[in-house]
C-alpha cells in the first residue's frame, strides 16, 4: 500500500489528481502540496521520521511547470537524499520526458490525466516499491521485510546466515532470503550476543546453524543447510574455538 504526495500549483488539477489516486486500492494515503517548497518540506520531514512513520512518503506525483522551483528542480534535489521517494511526473508538456527519465522517474503521465493511464503509473510504482530493500531494526527480535508490497516479519532466530552485498546484507532463512539496508559489520556488532559469528568478509553465520566444519587441503568451510560457506584464515581459529566450546557444553 503506497503513501503518496501529489504536487501541483494549480488547485483544480491537484484536486482531480488526488481524487483519482484516492480511488486506487493500492494507495494507502495521499496528501497534496501546492508548491515545490511545501513538497520539499513535507518530504524532508518524512525522510527524517523514517520509512515506518505514518507521515512517510513512498512516491511523489509531481507537476513540472510550477511557480518558483519546477518539478525537475525538485527531482534533482531529491536525488541528493540517500533514500528518496519514487517520482512520477504529471505534466501537460511532452518535451521534458528525456530529462525526467534521466532523473530516474518511474513514469511520465500527460495531462489531462486519464484514470487508466494513472492506474498504470501506480502499478509500476507498486512493483518497484515492493522490490526495494527493507530497513532493518537490528535491536529488535524480528525484522520487517517488504515482499511484493506486503510487510512481513522474520524472526532473527530464523536467520541461518547473512551475506554482504555492498552496503546491504542478504539474510538467508530456510524458506528464502531478504535484502536489508544495513552493512554486514553492523549486523556483526548487534548480533554477536545472539550467537552470530563472522567467518569471512562476506558472511556472518548463526553458530547454532552450522551443521559441519570441513577441512580440505588446508582450506576451511562450513555447511549451513544446503549452503557451503568459506571460512577465511583470519576467522578460522576463532570459529574452531567457538565450535569446540559449544560442543563441550
Amino acid at each position: 500500500m503506497l503513501r503518496v504526495l501529489a504536487v501541483d500549483d494549480e488547485e483544480p488539477a491537484l484536486e482531480e489528481l488526488l481524487y483519482l489516486l484516492r480511488a486506487d486500492p493500492r494507495v494507502r494515503s495521499v496528501e497534496g502540496a501546492t508548491s515545490a517548497t511545501e513538497a520539499l518540506r513535507r518530504i524532508g520531514a518524512a525522510l527524517d521520521a523514517g520509512p515506518h512513520d505514518p507521515e512517510a512518503v513512498d512516491v511523489v506525483f509531481l507537476d513540472i511547470h510550477m511557480a518558483g522551483l519546477t518539478g525537475l528542480d525538485v527531482a534533482k534535489l531529491l536525488a541528493g537524499f540517500a533514500e528518496p521517494p519514487l517520482i512520477v511526473f504529471v505534466t501537460a508538456h511532452e518535451g521534458f520526458a528525456v530529462q525526467a527519465f534521466d532523473l530516474k522517474a518511474v513514469d511520465y503521465v500527460l495531462k489531462p490525466v486519464r484514470r487508466e493511464r494513472l492506474a498504470e503509473a501506480v502499478r509500476r510504482v507498486a512493483e518497484l516499491a515492493g522490490d526495494r530493500p527493507a530497513v532493518l531494526d537490528t535491536a529488535a527480535d524480528q525484522i520487517s521485510v517488504e515482499l511484493g508490497g506486503v510487510t512481513r516479519f522474520v524472526a532473527v532466530g530464523d536467520i541461518a546466515y547473512a551475506e554482504a552485498q555492498g552496503d546491504y546484507a542478504r539474510l538467508h532463512t530456510d524458506t528464502g532470503s531478504h535484502l536489508v539496508r544495513v552493512p554486514l559489520t553492523t549486523l556483526e556488532e548487534r548480533w554477536r550476543a545472539r550467537g552470530f559469528v563472522r567467518i569471512h568478509r562476506r558472511h556472518l553465520v548463526a553458530l547454532a546453524r552450522i551443521d559441519e566444519l570441513r577441512l580440505d587441503a588446508g582450506a576451511m568451510s562450513v555447511r549451513v543447510g544446503e549452503a557451503e560457506l568459506a571460512v577465511s584464515r583470519r576467522h578460522a581459529r576463532g570459529l574452531r574455538d567457538l565450535l569446540m566450546r559449544q560442543a563441550g557444553r
